[in-house]
This record gives C-alpha cells, sequence and structure tokens, in this order.
C-alpha cells in the first residue's frame, strides 16, 4: 500500500497536467492563446509586439503570447507543431503555404467565426487566396506588388519613356527598352530568380497566362498555352538573344542584386515592393531610384499575390477568442501599422485609404495605385503545388531562363512530369 502523501502527489500532478496542457490555460485561470509571427524586419517585429502589448493591457482574461517563427522553415516546422498537437493558436503565414493544411484538416474554418466588419472590409479577389473547397482558413491581410526598382538617373539619361500605373510598358516595349538601356558591360535589368516559379506564374496573369487548369471534376492540370509564353520568352531572350539582362543574376535572390544596382551595374531590377525598405537603408547618398510598375499584356496590369495570412488551428480550443485577436490586430488603424513596418500593402479597404499609403515618398502611391490589380496566384488552391515547384518547375525554369533547355523542352517537362506529381494529390 502506497503512503498516502505519493496518491496526493500523484493527484496534484495529474490535475496540474489538465490545466496546463492544450487547453493554453494560465497560472490564474484566465486564456493564453500563442500567436506565432513570421515578422522579421525590425520595424514589423515593433509593430506586431506592441499591438500584442496593446491587447494584452486591455484584456487581462484572454492573454496573448508573442511566439517568433521564421520564414525560411515555417512549413515544416508548422507540419510538425499541427502532428505533434503543439500548434499555435494564431499562426501567420502565407495563402500559398495554405493549401495541403487546409485540406489536411489542420485549420480552423473561418467563416463563422470572422466579424462582419473584417470580413466586408477586404475585398472577395484576396479572401478567393484563401479558400479551399467550401472553407475560408487565412485572413488575407498584407500583400505586395512585384514592381521594377530603377536607377531614375539612368533613364532620364537615356530619355526612355517613363510608365506609370495609367501608362505602363507593355512587355515588348520593356524588352526594347531594356536592350536601349544595355551596353558596356552594363545590363538593362537584372532578374533575381533564385526560385522563378511564383515570379513566373505571377507576372504571367497579365499576358493572360493561367498555367494550371481545373476541369469539371475538380482536377488539376498543368498546360502551358502561348499566353503562359510571354513573360518567360520575354526574361529567356533578354538573357540569351539580346543579352540586356545580367546572366550572372539569374540564381540569385532580390537582396543579392542590389551592390550592382547601387554601383550601376544594372537599370532595373524586378523586386517586391517590399524591397524598398533595404534600398533606403542601404542605397549610396544622393542615389536616385523610383518604383515603375511591371509591364502589362493583355490582361493590363493584373498580377497574381500570395498575401500574408493569419489562421487559427483547428485544434485550438480557444478559436472564438484567437478571431476576436484577428479582428483587433486587423482593425483598419493597425492594419495600417502593420502594413507600414513590412513596407507592404494592406488588403483592407479602409486601410488602404489611410494618407500614410499614399504619399510620394519612398513611392508608396506607385505601389498603392496597383491594389485593385492584384489577385489570387494562379496556384494558390493547387494540391500538390509546393511539390510541383521544387522537384519539376524550379529545375525547368531556371534551365531554360539560363539557355541550357528550348521552350519546347520546358513545356514537356512542366507538363509530363508536373502532371505526374499533380496527379498523385488527386486520387
Amino acid at each position: 500500500m502506497r503512503p498516502r502523501w505519493i496518491l496526493i502527489l500523484v493527484v496534484g500532478l495529474l490535475l496540474a497536467g489538465c490545466t496546463s496542457g492544450g487547453d493554453h490555460g494560465s497560472a490564474n485561470g484566465g486564456i493564453t492563446l500563442r500567436f506565432q509571427s513570421l515578422a522579421w524586419q525590425e520595424e514589423s517585429v515593433t509593430a506586431n509586439k506592441e499591438l500584442v502589448k496593446e491587447w494584452n493591457a486591455t484584456h487581462p482574461d484572454v492573454k496573448v503570447e508573442y511566439v517568433q517563427g521564421s520564414w525560411d522553415s515555417v512549413h515544416d516546422q508548422l507540419l510538425t507543431s499541427f502532428e505533434g498537437g503543439e500548434a499555435p493558436d494564431i499562426i501567420h503565414d502565407a495563402s500559398d503555404d495554405l493549401a495541403d493544411f487546409a485540406y489536411g484538416g489542420y485549420l480552423a474554418d473561418l467563416r463563422d467565426l470572422l466579424p462582419a466588419r473584417l470580413k466586408s472590409d477586404i475585398p472577395q479577389r484576396s479572401w478567393e487566396t484563401t479558400t479551399f473547397g467550401d472553407g475560408v482558413y487565412g485572413v488575407p491581410f498584407l500583400q505586395e506588388p512585384r514592381v521594377l526598382i530603377a536607377n531614375a538617373t539612368w533613364l532620364k539619361k537615356a530619355g526612355v519613356r517613363i510608365p506609370t500605373p495609367e501608362h505602363p510598358w507593355t512587355w515588348l516595349e520593356f524588352r526594347t527598352i531594356t536592350r536601349q538601356l544595355s551596353g558596356d558591360g552594363k545590363y538593362g535589368v537584372a532578374w533575381p530568380l533564385k526560385e522563378p516559379v511564383s515570379a513566373t506564374l505571377n507576372l504571367s496573369l497579365s499576358a493572360g497566362g493561367a498555367l494550371f487548369h481545373r476541369d469539371a471534376d475538380g482536377k488539376v492540370t498543368v498546360r502551358l498555352d502561348a499566353a503562359d509564353e510571354v513573360v518567360p520568352r520575354t526574361i529567356h531572350d533578354q538573357a540569351n538573344v539580346d543579352h540586356s539582362a545580367s546572366p550572372t543574376t539569374l540564381g540569385s535572390g532580390g537582396s543579392d542584386t542590389l551592390p550592382g544596382f547601387f554601383g550601376g551595374r544594372y537599370a532595373m531590377v524586378p523586386l517586391g515592393f517590399s524591397y524598398r525598405q533595404q534600398i533606403v537603408q542601404q542605397a549610396p547618398k544622393g542615389f536616385d531610384w523610383q518604383v515603375l510598375p511591371a509591364p502589362a499584356g493583355a490582361d493590363g496590369l493584373t498580377q497574381g499575390v500570395s498575401p500574408q495570412t493569419l489562421s487559427i488551428a483547428e485544434d485550438s480550443p480557444h478559436k472564438k477568442e484567437a478571431a476576436e485577436f484577428i479582428d483587433f490586430l486587423l482593425q483598419p488603424k493597425n492594419m495600417v501599422r502593420l502594413a507600414l513596418g513590412d513596407w507592404m500593402l494592406p488588403t483592407g479597404t479602409e486601410a488602404l485609404e489611410d494618407p500614410a499609403l499614399h504619399t510620394t515618398k519612398d513611392d508608396w502611391s506607385t505601389g498603392t495605385a496597383l491594389a485593385d490589380d492584384l489577385t489570387s496566384a494562379p496556384a494558390q488552391s493547387v494540391r500538390g503545388y509546393p511539390e510541383w515547384k521544387d522537384k519539376v518547375a524550379t529545375p525547368a525554369y531556371q534551365e531554360y531562363y539560363s539557355g541550357a533547355i528550348t521552350l519546347a523542352e520546358l513545356r514537356q517537362r512542366l507538363q509530363k512530369d508536373g502532371n505526374l506529381v499533380l496527379a498523385r494529390y488527386q486520387r
């Protein structure tokens, strides 16, 4: 027979385990929500932490714990935490990473959790990026167009027409101008295409490209049509025919191109809108730069985006409270703070009207003028897209852009090899 004090101790430990495990209860009997943020820029981290602090100051019974995550490892980290029952309550991610989690039952359907204010403030085209099947599994809140960051002095000296959102360059005009700006070891453009797939697919929407086609049964197949060829053929010909695009940056990340851009080697670099922060911080004194819209095609300035999102774990015992925190975080004034911290655009229509996002300083107004042209990225709801991208599309596009394979070979690999991959997810 065990001594009575051992039995009391065991019972006490069991009770303690029941209150401090998956229920996310705090020591004082309130609720503690874990919010995993992927903010990484100093201004963005500060904005997120300040908002968490403001929430905690006014919600003593529902505390939020800030957890720092990383874009570099978020997919695998979340998958492990979901399967281990340790997922954070509120999850910061990107919409193109949500499909497998949504279809796998790891994320909560938000349709009945979110307030009407938030639902109506964000346009339907943004909600489409987080809609999988009949459910909505994330709140899209920050987005950025891909733009051209240009050496303003160089373009002015060359006398080329400066594009605006109202009168952008066509893809053909863009190719002509980059050829005109090149020579003597200098290039009209430097394409940073270490990760070429999303850039190619998202920009191809301007030319009417779709690439992924869904039949009446919901089955998705890859088909490279003439409209899908406009953007990749432009990039390929700039690098391999016109020699107006630097061949050495094709395998580089966006930040890798900045020293050469500042040094006068490239007239323009296609980058995400948020790269302006790095340019402001790193550009030499007196360097004159400007933001230009990406070229337009048959569908104008239409461009695919994968917004940053906030989701709720299906296993969270406090979904209602998590949704209330998301609503607080994405109040228009707070959404503006998050957008300014990340140098991106908010999805909310009221936040987009804020004067701080319409200034000529750092060309905020150019990016904001493109907001209505942003739509769901082509791969948004395609199951198996991450594997297709990593195993098939990325190496195929890289080889095509480097001149190692032809357009016909690119088409064959994207379609034949790609459809074999996607088929495994659609049985």
